[in-house]
């Protein structure tokens, strides 16, 4: 019997899956490991946000199938939440659908508007979904640069001229997961109008939309008149409440996209525990002052990472969003690649991070750093970090110059 099977041989090996098994054995064997490698936040949600989950959950009628495309109330409390914080008005029926996280909406949209032989625009590097969601729908891939510079422009314009087929889609994250790089509403106006231009589809990633430092925040491509013509974006409740584990994003924008998005899903699932999507309307409804207070969380680890690794001699950008930060290699060990450096750090240093390379080739030569441990933790990993380089004769104070 073939075992051979079409989907699964189109997708490379997970790079980062080997340095997860090896940090998963280190804890087996009772290492204390600093993990910085997933971004799984570390904090529960707000309480009122538990108390209502457990509320509705000891109703009897609570526990049946919910809706596939969101419960009423929490599509109006997002459309509510896009005209307080974008002044952006959705019709929760039309042009906002819940999804299992927004990692399950990217892929669900793929398999919807996606067909074989289809070139789809993505960034490199980006998250994995953004990509290998459309490599299992069986598209074809063409990167595009991360960093929102005239290259990126000259990127899109050359793939236009030069890709057959024309590229349908193009997938933008802003913050980017990894890079934290970050744009300004004028960066999607010219994207808008260029998707209009060349009738592509743009397919948005927001889901780091509230954490973002130095009092500029992150503004949404549906902040652009016309977007709607042309985009979707996803959003979610992992980061900005705590709720990784809950599994509630959103899609919202082109109607087309939504109901392509909403039929799919209708065939796969039947949404979200309603409890789950109530405590969801209690997250986005309710107080407030949790997202502040997880921003400022987030922003004081920046700080803290940044100066304890420096003083450690590994120089790292600060980022300006998310919940991430995109190290390069210490110089003097760059031929190390990022798989390996990523793998001698978890046994050396007792410390986790992301290998680069897993977010696409041009990855190479970084690591990814989640600010999801505590300030007394990140200090402690800057001291395992520095013993490891000392114990290769790094000098720190020459590093740091």
């Amino acid at each position: 019997m073939d075992t051979d099977f079409y989907r699964i041989k189109r997708l490379p090996p997970y790079v980062i899956a080997e340095v997860n098994a090896m940090r998963h054995a280190a804890r087996r064997s009772g290492r204390d490991i600093i993990d910085l490698g997933m971004g799984n936040p570390d904090e529960p949600p707000p309480a009122h946000v538990i108390e209502k989950l457990c509320e509705v959950a000891r109703k009897p009628d609570a526990h049946g199938y919910s809706q596939s495309k969101g419960i009423p109330g929490l599509r109006r409390a997002k459309a509510n939440y896009y005209a307080r914080r974008f002044g952006v008005e959705l019709d929760p029926e039309t042009e906002i659908v819940v999804t299992l996280g927004s990692k399950e909406g990217l892929g669900s949209l793929a398999n919807a508007i996606t067909a074989p032989g289809d070139v789809i625009l993505a960034p490199n590097p980006s998250y994995p979904i953004h990509t290998f969601g459309f490599t299992i729908a069986g598209a074809t891939i063409r990167s595009v640069p991360t960093t929102p510079d005239e290259h990126y422009w000259k990127s899109l314009e050359a793939a236009m001229a030069f890709t057959a087929p024309r590229p349908s889609v193009l997938v933008v994250n802003y913050p980017s997961n990894p890079t934290a790089e970050v744009v300004d509403l004028a960066f999607y106006e010219r994207l808008v109008a260029w998707a209009k231009e060349h009738s592509v589809w743009i397919l948005s990633d927001l889901a780091y939309s509230e954490l973002y430092y130095d009092g500029k925040p992150t503004p949404s491509i549906m902040q652009v008149a016309g977007a709607k013509d042309v985009a979707v974006e996803f959003t979610s409740l992992s980061k900005t409440y705590g709720m990784a584990g809950w599994r509630v994003g959103f899609a919202v924008g082109n109607r087309s996209l939504i109901a392509a998005l909403t039929r799919v899903k209708s065939y796969l699932d039947y949404g979200a525990f309603t409890p789950v999507q109530a405590a969801a309307c209690a997250a986005l409804n309710g107080p407030q002052d949790c997202v502040e207070e997880n921003r400022k969380r987030y922003h004081k680890r920046r700080d803290v990472m940044v100066e304890a690794f420096g003083r450690a001699g590994w120089d790292i950008p600060p980022p300006a969003a998310s919940m991430f930060a995109w190290a390069p290699l210490p110089p003097a060990l760059q031929d190390m690649g990022s798989l390996e450096f990523s793998k001698q750090l978890l046994t050396h240093a007792d410390v986790a991070v992301a290998p680069g390379v897993g977010y696409g080739e041009q990855g190479e030569g970084f690591v990814r750093i989640a600010m999801v441990e505590n300030e007394q933790r990140l200090r402690q990993a800057a001291r395992n970090i520095k013993r490891y380089f000392q114990s290769l004769g790094i000098n720190v104070n020459a590093a740091q110059g």
